[in-house]
């Protein structure tokens, strides 16, 4: 399951953010420091309208879409690379994580403290990356000296100390580990690390609900800074996502639309992870169920038959497959059967995103 990480400074709408994601978790959400000090972990599915549409035409007996694991991390101050605050625990924590979820503040209330004493969000930022850097530069420093031996002799390790001293170099620089262009042998080589700044960032810009559709100033500066890096922007309120957990799905839409948005930050958060991972969803569907499978782009066939069981990559000989709309078009499999719409593909097949797939195996 993918697991995101919600990090930030302290009072910039975490937790509130994080139980409006998870409308039944029980994260503590307060106005002070170090609220979170265990992380909240909740569980949330990916919304896909397709699903339904799909359960329909099989009549289904269940649903069951792709899941994400939001984990709400403490808030990290400045010199928690070297244990200030709660920065040990924050900075173990967000080493689980396949993704950052990045919340910056970027709305004005003179009723929440910020803890530097005003709202700068790009700032706020450069404090967190700063402390990411310097944790990932220190464990860089002593990966190095224990490598440097075994290069002498290695090819493998003369390889990974290559790309630690250029790691090295970039991070004293005040650079990410992400902003490094380094050589599949390389990445391989340093992958085992878990360097916090190489993971991925999506920037949820925190607004006040009267900016969530056009955004303001600070976001804008947030977008520039996260084209240096090549990270992702959500524009979220926090407050509105607090508010939208009570209403139905009619009112939320009604709501929204007066805001000027089409949809919550739920699903601009997953969007948003999905394209930065570089993610792909296909489905299968019958009469049992239809449900939502989360691969890497680029898997082919029998790996992509493996995330349902590794027995289906042993044994594939086959998928039956046709497109979501091709198959939504024709109302039904036998209709698209007829049409000559499904394909049958074999072992070099790249699933592509939407695919409606039934796998062949042996015994």
């Amino acid at each position: 399951m993918l697991k995101a990480g919600i990090v930030g400074l302290p009072n910039v709408g975490k937790s509130t953010l994080f139980n409006a994601l998870v409308a039944n978790a029980k994260a503590d959400a307060a106005n002070f420091p170090f609220c979170t000090i265990e992380p909240n972990v909740g569980v949330v599915s990916v919304p896909d309208e397709r699903l339904d549409v799909l359960a329909k035409i099989s009549s289904s007996e269940k649903i069951v879409p792709t899941r994400i694991e939001f984990v709400d991390i403490a808030g990290l101050v400045a010199g928690a690379s070297k244990g200030e605050g709660l920065g040990n625990q924050f900075l173990a924590n967000i080493r689980e994580v396949d993704a950052i979820v990045h919340v910056v503040r970027c709305f004005d209330d003179d009723d929440i403290i910020h803890v530097a004493g005003s709202v700068d969000p790009v700032r706020d930022i450069e404090i967190i990356n700063l402390e990411l850097s310097l944790a990932d530069l220190a464990q860089i420093e002593r990966r190095i000296e224990r490598v440097r031996k075994q290069a002498k002799k290695d090819e493998g390790a003369k390889t990974e100390l290559v790309a630690l001293e250029k790691l090295a170099d970039f991070l004293n620089e005040g650079k990410s580990v992400r902003q490094v262009q380094l050589n599949e042998e390389e990445s391989a080589a340093i992958a085992p690390l878990g360097l916090l700044t190489n993971k991925p960032v999506i920037y949820a810009t925190n607004v006040s609900e009267d900016d969530l559709a056009e955004g303001n100033d600070w976001v804008q500066a947030v977008k520039e800074f996260a084209a240096t890096e090549n990270s992702k922007v959500v524009v979220v309120s926090a407050q509105v996502e607090s508010e939208l957990i009570e209403l139905s799905e009619a009112e939320k839409t009604d709501y929204l639309a007066a805001l000027g948005v089409a949809e919550g930050g739920l699903k601009s958060l997953i969007q948003a992870t999905y394209e930065l991972l570089g993610l792909r969803t296909y489905l299968t569907t019958g009469e049992k169920e239809t449900r939502a499978w989360t691969i890497v782009a680029g898997l082919k066939a029998p790996q992509a038959a493996g995330v349902i069981h590794s027995d289906f990559e042993k044994k594939f000989i086959k998928a039956e497959t046709i497109s979501y709309q091709n198959l939504v078009d024709s109302g039904s499999k036998v209709a698209a059967r007829e049409k000559g719409l499904i394909r049958f593909e074999g072992k070099d097949y790249v699933v592509e995103e939407g695919d409606v797939i039934e796998f062949r195996v042996g015994g």
